[in-house]
């Protein structure tokens, strides 16, 4: 086939998709490579079309995954452009009914993409505009992937430490097993299906968020615009976690504090803020610092200063961004 003929037939692909797969990809290497797999052989595969948005990667990942996989698109961002404003760069570069937002640490496994997609298709569900599936770890363990919609009392009882004790009092969903169908508020961006109607008519992500806290804002404002949020128990998907940022530990930290803040700012009234923020610059760092000299861990302790060190820096000054390696 020549370069016309693909390009046409890719076009044709495009035109007939009913999924856009949207992945963001920095530095994932073998994990990318595995993702891709996984799609190639879901029983869907003739319906997608594969979009990789490259964070500027260094590790080649980009380079081996475009020379093996020369039947999906691959975009090059040129920098790091933060998740959330990566995969709004990718999903509007489709136009297929559904958005599958898939981490590259994550692969398909069974049905789940047709399991999902019937869920967003049934005649029950018109109002239900995103799905996520149970997630399993490279043990084999169900993730607690599920949220509710956090309050500022919830938010703050997670960042105080409280919720190790007392896990009913926070937002993450960790005292439920995951194992049944169910409405939920939140389900994580690991695996996280869209209407592309509704994507697009929320603006899709919200790019004040470089990383974390994107997908369960934008849970948030579907909520409160009458979509609905559902989990599919008897689907599965693998999702390693932590993905690439585990490279990262202390900056990981940092943008999940900073895009709490956000959060809170955004949503809550100035004392639930105020809450917040008191919970996550007081209380949490000593709580961590205090877990990892009972650990003995001094490189987690070490991780927690310089979280927080970045974490001033940007309240002193939000113009200054703490950019991924």
């Amino acid at each position: 086939m020549n370069a016309a003929s693909a390009a046409d037939t890719a076009a044709d692909t495009a035109a007939d998709a009913t999924v856009d797969i949207v992945i963001v990809n920095w530095n994932a290497s073998e994990q990318l490579m595995r993702c891709l797999q996984s799609i190639r052989a879901d029983r869907q595969w003739p319906h997608c079309t594969v979009r990789v948005v490259d964070n500027g990667s260094t590790d080649g990942s980009l380079d081996t995954a475009e020379a093996a996989f020369s039947d999906m698109a691959f975009v090059r961002a040129g920098a790091n452009l933060g998740f959330g404003k990566a995969c709004n760069r990718g999903a509007r570069q489709g136009q297929a009914e559904f958005i599958l937002f898939l981490n590259p640490d994550a692969e398909l496994r069974g049905d789940a993409l047709s399991q999902a997609l019937a869920a967003l298709r049934s005649p029950g569900h018109a109002r239900t505009g995103i799905c996520g599936v149970q997630l399993v770890d490279e043990r084999g363990h169900v993730a607690r992937s599920c949220a509710r919609l956090p309050t500022a009392a919830r938010m703050a009882a997670h960042a105080a430490g409280l919720t190790r004790r007392f896990p009913r009092l926070g937002y993450a969903m960790a005292e439920w097993p995951h194992d049944a169908t169910r409405q939920v508020g939140h389900v994580i961006g690991a695996f996280y299906l869209v209407r592309r109607s509704l994507f697009e008519a929320l603006g899709g992500f919200d790019e004040r968020f470089f990383l974390y806290f994107e997908d369960l804002d934008f849970s948030r404002r579907a909520h409160h615009a009458g979509w609905a949020s559902w989990y599919v128990a008897t689907a599965r998907a693998f999702h390693a976690g932590g993905g690439t940022s585990r490279q990262v530990k202390a900056r990981r930290l940092f943008y999940s504090l900073r895009s709490r803040l956000l959060y809170a700012r955004k949503h809550f009234s100035v004392p639930g803020w105020a809450a917040v923020a008191a919970a996550t610059l007081l209380a949490e760092p000593l709580a961590r610092l205090a877990q990892a000299l009972v650990r003995r861990s001094w490189a987690s302790a070490r991780e927690t200063g310089a979280a927080y060190a970045m974490l001033w820096r940007w309240l002193l000054n939000p113009a200054v961004r703490e950019p991924l390696p």
